[in-house]
Parts: C-alpha cells; sequence; structure tokens
C-alpha cells in the first residue's frame, strides 16, 4: 500500500497526492512530497523506482529486509535504514524502516517484522506536524528528525523493561530458592540484549553524519533537534553496555554461588567421611580373621570397641561443627 503528501513551505496543510502520478508531484525547493509504503509487493516497489531516482542498490535493500542500520549516499540522494524496537508478549520485536530522500522528496518502506505488524507511524506525523512549526521551511529535516525522534524514545521504554528483568535474575540468582542451573531468564536476556544493541547502537553513528552536514539539504533547526536525538543515542548506547555487563556480572556470580554451594555439600560430604573413618578403622582391624589378635578374649571387648567408635564420633563430629564444615 502506498501513500503520499506534499507539504509546502509555509502551508500547514498538506495535500494528497496519487500513488501513480509521483514523478509529477515533486516540486523542487520550497516543497516536500512524502512517500508511505507498508504491506507492498514487489510491483509497488518497481513501480515506485520507475516514479522516483531510486538506485537499483537500494531497491535491491528495499526488496530485502534485515539490513544494518547505515546511511549511504547514491548520487544525489540517501538511503537510511533504521530500526524500532519494541516488546510484545515478553518478546523484543525489531522493525526495520528503510528511508529513501532527495532534496523534495522523503521515502519511507516499512518492512514487515516477526510479530506481522510493521512500525506504526501515527506519532511519527504528530511530531512531524509539530515540529515543522519550529523548523521553519526545512520540511526533510523535520521529517528524518520525527523519525528518529519516535525509533529512540522507544528504545527508552526497552532499557526500562530490561533493568526489570535483570532485578528478577538478581532475585534467582541470589535468593533463598537454589538454582543449580543457569536461569533460562539469563540466555533469552541476553539474545534479546544482543539484537536490541546490533539495532539501537549504529544509529548513533547515523544521526552523528547528519550532524556533521553529510546531507545539504538540512537547516540548522533541524540539526539542533537532532543534536538532543543524538544526545539521547549516547545514553542509549551506555545503559545497553552497562546492562549486558550487568548481566554478565549476574551470570558470573550464579557460577560462583553455584561453586560455593557445591563447595559445601564437598565439605560436608568429606567431614562426615572423616567422622565415619576412625570407626571404620576400629571395625575393619578388629574384622580381620586372625586367629592371635590381642584383645579378642577380653570380655568387654566389644563394648569398648563401641565405646571408642562413639566417643571417636563425637569429638570429631564436634571439632567440624566448630569450624562451620557441618
Amino acid at each position: 500500500m502506498i501513500e503520499a503528501r506534499r507539504f509546502r513551505h509555509g502551508v500547514s496543510e498538506s495535500e494528497p497526492v496519487d500513488p501513480n502520478d509521483l514523478a509529477h508531484a515533486r516540486g523542487g525547493p520550497g516543497t516536500l512530497l512524502i512517500v508511505d509504503v507498508v504491506d507492498f509487493s514487489n510491483e509497488e516497489l518497481v513501480q515506485l523506482a520507475s516514479q522516483l531516482p531510486i538506485h537499483p542498490l537500494i531497491l535491491d535493500d528495499l526488496r530485502n529486509s534485515n539490513q544494518r542500520t547505515k546511511l549511504e549516499r547514491y548520487g544525489d540522494h540517501w538511503h537510511v535504514a533504521v530500526h524500532a524496537a519494541e516488546v510484545k508478549d515478553d518478546h523484543l520485536t525489531i522493525k526495520e524502516v528503510d528511508v529513501v530522500f532527495g532534496e523534495d522528496w522523503f521515502l519511507a518502506v516499512r518492512q514487515p517484522a516477526t510479530d506481522g505488524q510493521p512500525m506504526q507511524m501515527n506519532e511519527v506525523e504528530r511530531r512531524f506536524e509539530r515540529g515543522r512549526l519550529e523548523c521553519e521551511n526545512d520540511d526533510l529535516g523535520c521529517a528524518l528528525w520525527a523519525l528518529l525522534d519516535v525509533i529512540v524514545d522507544g528504545y527508552f521504554s526497552i532499557t526500562d523493561l530490561v533493568d526489570e528483568r535483570l532485578d528478577d535474575i538478581e532475585e534467582i540468582v541470589f535468593g533463598d530458592q537454589r538454582h543449580d542451573a543457569i536461569p533460562q531468564e539469563v540466555f533469552e536476556l541476553r539474545r534479546s540484549l544482543v539484537g536490541f544493541r546490533r539495532a539501537a547502537a549504529p544509529l548513533r553513528e547515523v544521526i552523528a553524519s547528519l550532524l556533521r552536514r553529510e546531507v545539504d539539504w538540512i537547516g540548522q533547526e533541524s540539526i539542533v533537534l537532532l543534536q538532543d536525538v543524538y544526545d539521547h543515542s549516547l545514553r542509549i548506547a551506555d545503559l545497553i553496555d552497562s546492562q549486558r555487563d550487568l548481566l554478565t556480572g549476574l551470570l558470573e556470580a550464579h557460577l560462583a554461588v553455584v561453586s560455593n554451594r557445591m563447595n559445601d555439600v564437598m565439605k560436608k560430604t568429606s567431614s562426615y567421611g572423616a567422622i565415619l573413618l576412625v570407626s571404620t578403622l576400629i571395625a575393619g582391624i578388629y574384622g580381620m580373621n586372625f586367629k592371635y589378635m590381642p584383645e579378642l578374649r577380653f570380655h568387654y571387648g566389644y563394648f569398648v570397641a563401641l565405646g571408642f567408635m562413639a566417643i571417636a564420633t563425637a569429638v570429631l563430629w564436634i571439632q567440624f561443627r566448630k569450624r562451620g564444615w557441618l
């Protein structure tokens, strides 16, 4: 499905555009043609390429999702691949949006996601309409800012959820209930963090390129707004790195806790073995079948041997108890 609108500098309302007439809808400087594509087919992409100056390599990227986060130039237009993130049913979902833009046109292709729902653009449209009041005569920069700002703001909700999961894992690791096996939650969260970092971390380089004025058509007002988004992206990168380090620390702590518990088990097992060793030694010696062994004819020998066993067992138990091994 293709939807298109044209914006003119100084005019608040947009003009609807026929998707079959995009080539003639471009008005040059002072206008911006915004095209939104979702649930598209290959035929629709070919139709777009026939009306807009899309490079064949970009067209190939649009056909194949799972592009890395990037900003690349192809002649007189640019390609930006960014990834939104959201949690649905306790699973992290990455949603790719490919943006191709020139001086007077802006194409957003929302790739299908694993949950079947591409990124929603309602909040992007709302921020774009609000931002046009601040970014006078800079609709292209405002459109880029609105999209990136919504995506980065969505990252903060993911980091908050990761913090909650880390607290739950900490309770599992250091709680009273024993878990000798590595908690499955650790691996699930680690896998989610890896995917989240792959989507979010490179975005700061994309925004940094925009701030360096590599794109000539972005005005100063949009640069100021993008600087705020860049600061947020740096915070996101720092949060992801710290959460990844904390998760690694929790995994190492879990292994240390399990190792300590195993040491306690070994100490108790060794202690009880040592306690029974003296009794076993006495019983073993007098269990040998020799005719001329001392005290074999002693009338109270059986009870004396049991007494020695009991005394030795009690003394060793008390000693190990004092040392904290039992």
